[in-house]
């Protein structure tokens, strides 16, 4: 399928939806993190463009929205932008955030010791207050302190968790930034809706980790699933050494390398959710675009053969 209709805006439905928790939502999503410019170079984006990146999405069709109060710069927060764009919320929005890292904000995603699971309630109170609702839809237990996996448990933090959904300041519960054996431990605690890693085309670490999360209905989201080969996009990202195959790919779609890389990881299962990030509205309709995007067996074979499963 080729996308050359400009005259007919892309709708985020295109790429289907899927049940997260009891909430039915379109599987092209947005995430906030650009919303305020990204945290290691400290440029913040202009505050009225933000604001109209995040009601033309909900206009598209886009009603899941992944956030973290630990989003911000020193003049911009992610879920003040939300609250001011956005609020009050359509019944169908669902507002994903993450709790976990604490950063001190003086030195981009660098955090200050991570939360203990008795400082969980805090983040989550801070994340409903900025937010201004009167609890949280899903709350990701962010693990580690850098963008890497690290090991040990996150038994105490998930059951800090459950307590704090029985209490009821949220509704469900998800795990980001876990290898397999942290989410069988989070499993046999609760059930989880969702897993957020670090995965795309050319960073597939977590292919196993992707059907075993399809084999227990839980949502995938990866997170930087576009960020290789795009300049500034992720720190010390490099190209790959084959993106000409994702720019002939795209060609043929007549679309942008970009798309192609959503498209694909969208293609990885039904369950798999998308969640790019802009502050720029031409890219925000590119994003959504994707969603619309049929790849053929040729062209995933083509992609697949740029980097192959781990």
């Amino acid at each position: 399928m080729t996308i050359n209709d400009t005259t007919t805006p892309p709708v985020a439905s295109a790429a289907g939806t899927w049940r997260l928790g009891d909430r039915e939502i379109n599987r092209i999503g947005f995430g906030a993190m650009r919303l305020t410019g990204m945290p290691w170079d400290a440029r913040p984006r202009d505050r009225d463009t933000a604001i109209a990146v995040l009601r033309r999405a909900v206009e598209l069709g886009v009603n899941h929205v992944d956030t973290a109060a630990f989003y911000f710069l020193p003049t911009r927060s992610a879920n003040e932008l939300i609250s001011t764009a956005l609020y009050p919320y359509r019944d169908d929005l669902v507002i994903a955030t993450k709790v976990g890292p604490v950063r001190d904000g003086a030195d981009g995603l660098a955090f200050a010791p991570y939360a203990r699971p008795d400082q969980l309630r805090d983040q989550v109170e801070e994340n409903i207050r900025q937010l201004g609702v009167d609890h949280l839809d899903v709350v990701n237990l962010r693990w580690g302190s850098g963008l890497g996996k690290e090991p040990g448990s996150v038994a105490e933090h998930v059951g800090a968790l459950t307590e704090l959904r029985d209490a009821g300041l949220l509704a469900h519960i998800g795990v980001s930034n876990v290898d397999a054996a942290q989410l069988a431990e989070a499993m046999a605690i609760t059930p989880v809706a969702e897993v957020q890693n670090r995965y795309g085309l050319t960073e597939r670490d977590d292919d196993d980790l992707v059907t075993l999360t399809g084999e227990h209905g839980i949502a995938f989201v990866p997170f930087f699933s576009m960020g290789a080969g795009v300049p500034g996009a992720v720190p010390g990202a490099t190209a790959p050494a084959d993106e000409t195959e994702v720019a002939a790919v795209a060609e043929a779609h007549g679309v942008a390398p970009t798309q192609i890389r959503l498209a694909w990881t969208l293609h990885r299962g039904a369950h798999v959710l998308a969640i790019p990030g802009t502050g720029d509205l031409t890219h925000l309709e590119q994003n959504v675009a994707a969603g619309a995007l049929r790849l053929t067996e040729a062209d995933l074979a083509r992609l697949d053969a740029v980097a192959p499963a781990a």
